[in-house]
């Protein structure tokens, strides 16, 4: 039901309507019928209620009121009572602000014209907040008691004056004596000294009084002109937090943007989950009082620089160094130059372009008692536990690395600056992009087989193309190469270590990811964070990304430290929050980046750095000046029905779809992941028990080789051991996946990776698997005899 909007209340006015009123933890926000009336804020849990019961009252006269965001303001009167409310709207919620500041001035200067003693601090205006008064009161008592000290001078001086008299007359009357012709003289310079004791005396007294004759003249004009300046900030601080939020607010609205209340929310949506650690003793829904958990507070604050930074005058930034113009001409340049050059994807193409498909297979409505598969998994590695396709995607993991490169625009505007810092913001941003694909991908990947690639060949389209390959399976890993055109080149081997704990599944990527730029040189790596599963046995499925990440540029020593806050019921932070800083080799900071891994990423210059505010544990957090935010990165929307197709991107849809030309080990080809999207399970089931039974015997067969190629009885392993492993049994008794059959440590692998080669890196240290090229030269023969047979 929504309420007839009223106009806005003028003072005296009884101002009525509906909010909603924070409870507690279980029930959240509730709707109430508040009622505004001679200073006080009364509530009903309905109007008819308003006739014989108020469930809780506070008076304004007191109370502080403060605005929280667009829609929620609280009011508290500094004791138990705090209302924590909520209005439908931005416009609403200005409606109730301005009613309450009118009725609270109102009440103030009420109560303080029936004080007896209220001439000492009287009320001060609405706009001057809650210490205005007191600021009043302190000028008026700073100026009595100079009065009166001035009064008590003006005494002194009478005195003074009369004992100065009678002094003179008495040494008058000494002189006259005529003991002698020296005392004489001593009497009469005794008498010039009082003299001018008193002219001085005189003379300090009408110095003050005059002091205290111009101070009262312009005592008011001063507090009028002093008022007036603190009304005027006061006044604009607010309007510039209003425009803040407005603007905000507008911006969400015009990216069609759903904004829940935190009682119907669900952290699979993107909203705070309907906590804000707010309560209220006086709330009759109070069953149980909550309160919040100790969060761990920000590293670091950010505050607008000094408005002279954003002046400009022609193409000139005002107040800044010619660096820092160079950094916002050529993020410009960036801009101008992927919109024009002919090089870059354009809405039309001139020669044309392969159409790849929007949609998929519908997934299917299968129903899985998921207790009975993993109520005896607790504990251990994914990798150890057998899965049927019904947990999975229809897409190997090999394709969802592939899958990082979604974002490639970004390292396409790396490659064209000319700043090596503000090149760090960017491959910042791009490590962020690579998550918002799992916001709603709460499905397996297939494990590739040994041997398994794929490739992403999107040379015309957007100027890159990849290589991935299942280099090893104890430990699983992949290797993945991709290069544009545009000037980067990107490497990855990525590692999988994880563990079931019951209600959550956590996923630990182990590796390394580099980035390399022809142009400037520049090497870039870092690791991945760790990946959240949640509600595994019960409730649904919400994937959470939390840990750090350190981006290093090997050459010039800059560092981008990135972190992914972890999601917290009791926090009111936004969820899925990334922050970031980028500095230099000697540490200073540059540049400072925030937003969230599953819509946006920002980034800042700054201007100035301090130590702010003590944190937890007394940690000082330093405060950052900054420039205006910048967007970098905003997740693509994903594909109209995207929920009937396991979620999918618009990229994700495309590749699994079949194509000629590719290796016969392609992913593409693999029997039971076609099935699997086609929609026959229980096909696919079968088919995936086949390849695990395939691999499985291909496996013996290069230990049987290992056997053979052993040089001391030490190193050989025996075929009667091989046969007779328990690890054969159990992998025959469990089904489980090809890449999950047996233990390194017990069974070497004697397997060579067709396409990458594993070499020391001597710029970052790390030992991966790199691209030893090949493979591109095969496909354009269409020759594979090297490419073993594995599906």
């Amino acid at each position: 039901m929504s309420e007839p909007k009223p106009p806005t209340p003028t003072p005296g006015d009884t101002y009525k309507g509906w909010l909603f009123k924070w409870t507690n933890y279980i029930k959240g926000y509730q709707r109430r019928w508040f009622v505004l009336s001679n200073g006080l804020l009364s509530y009903y849990r309905t109007q008819a209620e308003m006739g014989h019961t108020c469930r809780g009252t506070i008076n304004l006269a007191t109370a502080n009121i403060a605005v929280e965001d667009s829609c929620n303001f609280v009011i508290s009167n500094g004791g138990a009572q705090t209302y924590h409310l909520k209005a439908s709207s931005e416009v609403e919620r200005q409606r109730w602000i301005t009613a309450l500041e009118l009725a609270k001035a109102k009440a103030v200067r009420m109560q303080a014209e029936s004080d007896d003693s209220g001439d000492e601090c009287p009320a001060a205006p609405a706009s001057s907040g809650q210490g205005g008064g007191c600021r009043n009161s302190e000028v008026q008592s700073t100026l009595r008691t100079l009065s009166s000290k001035v009064e008590d001078l003006t005494t002194c001086n009478d005195l003074i004056v009369k004992h100065g008299s009678a002094l003179q007359r008495s040494l008058s009357e000494l002189e006259g004596i005529r003991v002698g012709a020296d005392m004489g003289e001593k009497i009469r310079q005794v008498t010039e000294r009082a003299t001018l004791f008193r002219i001085t005396s005189n003379a300090m007294i009408n110095a003050c009084r005059d002091f205290l004759s111009l101070a009262q003249n312009h005592s008011k004009r001063w507090q009028k002109a002093l008022q007036t300046e603190r009304d005027q900030r006061i006044r604009l601080e607010e309007t510039l937090e209003q425009l803040a939020k407005q603007h905000n607010h507008l911006e969400r609205a015009f990216r069609g943007a759903t904004v829940l209340p935190p009682s119907f929310s669900n952290p699979t949506l993107g909203s705070k989950g309907g906590v804000s650690g707010k309560g209220d003793a006086s709330d009759e829904d109070d069953d149980n009082e909550f309160f919040d958990a100790m969060e761990d507070p920000a590293e670091f604050i950010t505050v607008p620089a000094d408005p002279k930074y954003h002046r400009r005058s022609g193409s000139n930034v005002s107040g800044l160094s010619s660096e820092i113009g160079m950094d916002d001409q050529s993020a410009n340049f960036d801009e101008l130059s992927l919109a024009s050059n002919p090089e870059s994807p354009q809405p039309l193409e001139l020669e044309p372009v392969r159409q790849r498909r929007t949609r998929i297979p519908d997934k299917p409505n299968y129903y899985l008692n998921l207790w009975s598969i993993m109520k005896n998994c607790i504990g251990k590695e994914l990798s150890k536990i057998p899965m049927p396709v019904n947990f999975n995607e229809p897409l190997s993991m090999l394709q969802r690395l592939s899958e990082d490169l979604e974002y490639y625009e970004i390292l396409d505007k790396a490659a064209k600056c000319q700043n090596s810092l503000e090149q760090m913001c960017y491959v910042a941003a791009f490590t962020v992009s690579s998550y918002s694909t799992t916001v709603h991908r709460t499905g397996k990947p297939f494990n590739p087989l040994l041997g398994e690639t794929f490739e992403l060949d999107r040379l015309r389209e957007c100027g890159y193309r990849s290589l991935c390959e299942q280099v090893s399976h104890h430990p699983p890993a992949a290797a993945h190469h991709a290069i544009s055109e545009k000037g980067w080149t990107l490497r990855q081997e990525i590692a999988l270590a994880s563990k079931f704990r019951g209600k959550y599944l956590s996923i630990m990527p182990l590796g390394s990811i580099q980035c390399l730029f022809d142009k400037s040189n520049n090497h870039y790596s870092w690791k991945k964070v760790t990946t959240t599963v949640h509600n595994i046995i019960v409730g649904k499925l919400w994937i959470d990304q939390s840990g750090e990440i350190d981006v290093v540029n090997h050459k010039t020593g800059d560092r981008c430290h990135l972190k992914f806050a972890p999601y917290s019921y009791f926090s009111r932070d936004v969820p899925r929050k990334v922050t970031g800083v980028v500095t230099d080799k000697d540490g200073k900071a540059h540049y400072v980046l925030s937003g969230t891994w599953d819509e946006k990423m920002e980034f800042s210059r700054i201007m100035q750095s301090s130590k702010g505010e003590n944190g937890t544990e007394g940690k000082q957090r330093t405060v950052y000046q900054t420039l205006k935010a910048k967007e970098i990165w905003r997740k693509n929307p994903l594909p109209e029905g995207a929920e009937t197709m396991y979620f999918f991107s618009t990229l994700a849809l495309t590749l699994n779809e079949p194509e000629d030309g590719v290796a016969p080990t392609d992913s593409r080809r693999r029997p039971d992941q076609r099935l699997m999207e086609d929609g026959r399970w229980d096909e696919a089931n079968a088919e995936k028990q086949r390849l695990e039974e395939k691999q499985r015997t291909a496996r013996r067969e290069r230990e049987r080789e290992a056997v053979k190629a052993a040089s001391s009885p030490e190193e050989a392993i025996t075929e009667d051991s091989i046969n007779d492993s328990p690890l054969k049994t159990d992998a025959q008794e469990t089904g489980t996946e090809a890449s999950e059959v047996s233990d390194e440590s017990a069974h070497p692998e004697n397997y060579q990776a067709l396409w990458f080669e594993k070499i020391d890196d001597p710029v970052s240290g790390e030992t991966l698997h790199v691209y030893k090229g090949g493979y591109w030269e095969a496909k354009d023969q269409g020759s594979w005899d090297m490419c073993p047979d594995i599906f």
